[in-house]
């Protein structure tokens, strides 16, 4: 089996995969194959034994243990994270884990002026895309930030665009207004909020599905018509009152992670 793990700066992604030892080509939905998955809350702090702790409690709920892991695949833009993850795959698996970082096959040219800047999971996510869905493609990830990022027609990770996530703009929101205060994230029942919590609701809602739409548009002037999907935390909430989004791909980078896990052994 494989673990896929995906750390983010606010919240970490775990998937468990069956591992086919002859992976059929570009016929597999991001699900297959998926035993179970697990979100929790990115500690920084976090000691490699503590995550030996938490994964084997994980695996566990499967009726399955640590010593039937054949394979550890992660992205992270946290170095603590990266660093604590490597130490738990060598203090209790017999084996490397295949990390996304420079060095590693990942099967996609990367066109930025410095590779290395791109975050890991940007990549995972372009990989997934392109395997899913061909190119040119648009990745949508509503993550710590909300991400825009364009694969082409032959596969080359092109670049993006990087705004502020929903979470962390209602929270500055509510920080610095202070008639305001934390409201649910969910949608209104009107554009036209009749209350101080309506009202926040669709600004965040409505607004931050706007500027997806705009964002999607301009790159599309630049590529032409791409396919364009959407993955993360919030692409439930956001993803249907979007007019440009098609595709809501909650395992993305998940699947990205398998893809790399596979050219890489």
């Amino acid at each position: 089996m494989l673990l896929a793990i995906d750390a983010g700066n606010t919240q970490t992604v775990v998937g468990l995969y069956e591992l086919d030892e002859n992976p059929p080509a570009g016929d597999r939905r991001p699900e297959d194959g998926l035993l179970d998955h697990w979100r929790i809350g990115t500690v920084h702090e976090r000691t490699s034994d503590e995550w030996a702790v938490m994964l084997s409690s994980f695996i566990a709920l499967r009726r399955y243990s640590l010593d039937e892991i054949d394979g550890v695949t992660v992205s992270s833009g946290v170095p603590r994270v990266t660093a604590a993850l490597r130490d738990f795959v060598d203090r209790y698996l017999d084996f490397d884990p295949v990390v996304i970082e420079p060095g590693v096959r990942t099967g996609i040219a990367i066109l930025y002026e410095n590779p290395k800047e791109v975050g890991a999971d940007r990549i995972a996510n372009a990989v997934a895309a392109f395997d899913l869905y061909g190119g040119p493609t648009i990745v949508v990830d509503f993550g710590t930030a909300t991400t825009c990022d364009a694969v082409s027609a032959n596969g080359e990770y092109l670049g993006g665009a990087i705004a502020p996530g929903i979470e962390i703009s209602m929270d500055a929101l509510v920080g610095r207004a202070a008639a305001l205060r934390a409201v649910e994230l969910r949608e209104p029942r009107n554009v036209l909020g009749k209350s101080t919590v309506e009202s926040i609701q669709s600004g965040a809602v409505y607004g931050f599905a706007a500027q997806v739409d705009g964002l999607c548009d301009r790159i599309q002037d630049d590529l032409g018509e791409c396919t364009i999907i959407s993955t993360g935390g919030l692409a439930d909430l956001i993803s249907p009152l979007s007019g440009r989004i098609e595709h809501s791909e909650p395992w993305l980078t998940l699947h990205g992670l398998r893809l790399v896990y596979e050219k890489n052994c």
